[in-house]
């Protein structure tokens, strides 16, 4: 469990207290490809964080349509909001790769939350940038085109301060790409080819390496 922790920046700023309080109380599970991690309208009991794998963050209605917020990878936490209002989970959390999961209870949240001064910091800096990753996620869904949109969800997965350990090489099929970009496997894979024959990104079975990352993040932006 330390192993796990001490490879994410905030646990590595904590006092040594605060860290002993998050080994003791917190808890790590494997999650296969199409579990669900945590779910909608469930109490939020714990701050969520992916070790290895791929999460995406969504609500299916009644009638069978999805709506997907964000896919978190390595490196990646979320429900801070949540677990701070002590509110309900408002979306569904579904494993779309094997995954390594890390739970940080609610209570032992808000104790690290009131006591040091380094978690604060972490979480006011962890809500800001997700507020402006939900802003773009609403703004590219009703104003980009398929291509746009496509890439825009692979430059996500590389926000720097939500997810600092994403590799250029991202093991992702079109498929996993597509239940993050809400878009068929075949037009998954024709904007892909678009990306590809500009060289911004290289395609091979359940890959893509990322050739150009400034070019993936421009995508498309001249649509708005």
């Amino acid at each position: 469990m330390r192993a796990l922790f001490e490879a994410c920046d905030w646990y590595r700023k904590l006092s040594d207290s605060h860290q002993a309080l998050v080994l003791s109380t917190s808890r790590s599970e494997h999650c296969d490809s199409g579990a669900w991690v945590a779910r909608r309208n469930a109490p939020s009991d714990f701050w969520i964080g992916v070790h290895s794998g791929l999460l995406k963050l969504s609500i299916d209605n009644v009638s069978g349509r999805s709506c997907t917020f964000s896919g978190v990878p390595p490196g990646g936490w979320f429900g801070e909001g949540s677990v701070i209002k002590r509110e309900l989970r408002k979306y569904d959390v579904v494993a779309i790769q094997y995954s390594l999961v890390m739970f940080v209870p609610a209570d032992t949240f808000h104790a690290l939350l009131t006591s040091s001064l380094p978690f604060n910091g972490f979480v006011i800096h962890q809500l800001n940038n997700r507020m402006g990753e939900f802003i773009a996620s609403i703004q590219n869904s009703r104003l980009l085109d398929v291509d746009a949109r496509v890439a825009q969800s692979l430059a996500q997965l590389f926000n720097p301060d939500l997810y600092p350990d994403t590799s250029r090489t991202l093991e992702i099929s079109q498929e996993e790409l597509g239940l993050l970009a809400g878009v068929s496997r075949q037009r998954i894979n024709q904007a892909l080819q678009n990306l590809e024959a500009l060289k911004i990104v290289a395609l091979s079975y359940n890959r893509i390496d990322i050739l150009d990352l400034e070019r993936l993040r421009a995508y498309g932006r001249e649509q708005i």
